[in-house]
């Protein structure tokens, strides 16, 4: 099984490797097409019931290594959860250049949390048809436990898979002469209301800030 796993993994990549020069080769003779764009800080610190309490600028040496053209870094409080909910956005306004969102997957191993359990999730969220295809994660790491759910967003579409955003990214950059992207996600610590809790406020933020998020990412 695993060796199967891991044949099917390497085809995957390979394919993605061959259809992003093919996709960079087609695309490189014509100047991208860069949306303008409004500042992720416009962003309101009122989202329904939630309130802003802190936003944080991303490290130099984050910044660094990210590369984004925006971020957004914040965490905001409602009543019934006290340990609240951050909410980071990175956009990149073209990924051409070999810049692209660092996936959470690989990066929270990096810095001590272990995944109990991870998934995608659909959730429905007001004002949008389909529901958002989100990642969902159980981190923990010591006697911290945390809920978290990201996902890519392009153009009003959200997609969970790394891959799947990848072969997106060259559709794209063919169809629409445009490779911007945005990697948003949503942490909520588990508090005294235990993980049930934590889980329903991590999803009921995603309903709450989605609508005015996508007001500032470019469709």
């Amino acid at each position: 099984m695993l060796s199967f796993l891991s044949s099917r993994n390497l085809i995957i990549f390979t394919v993605v490797a061959v259809a992003q020069g093919a996709a960079g080769y087609y695309v490189n003779a014509r100047r991208e097409y860069v949306p303008l764009t409004r500042p992720l800080s416009s962003l309101a610190q009122t989202l329904d019931d939630w309130t802003m309490v802190k936003e944080w600028a991303i490290e130099p040496e984050v910044q660094a290594v990210l590369k984004a053209d925006d971020t957004l870094s914040r965490h905001y409080l409602r009543n019934g959860l006290p340990q609240g909910a951050g909410l980071f956005v990175a956009f990149f306004k073209t990924q051409r250049a070999g810049v692209a969102p660092h996936s959470p997957k690989n990066c929270l191993p990096g810095n001590g949390w272990v995944a109990e359990k991870s998934t995608i999730i659909p959730i429905t969220v007001p004002g949008r048809t389909e529901p958002v295809e989100a990642n969902y994660y159980v981190i923990q790491r010591g006697d911290n436990k945390s809920v978290v759910v990201y996902w890519y967003q392009s153009h009003g579409r959200t997609v969970a898979d790394e891959y799947k955003a990848k072969f997106y990214v060259m559709a794209d950059a063919i169809r629409l002469n445009r490779t911007d992207t945005a990697l948003v996600r949503v942490t909520v610590a588990v508090g005294p209301g235990g993980l049930q809790a934590a889980e329903e406020g991590a999803f009921q933020f995603v309903r709450d800030s989605y609508g005015p998020l996508a007001q500032i990412l470019p469709n």
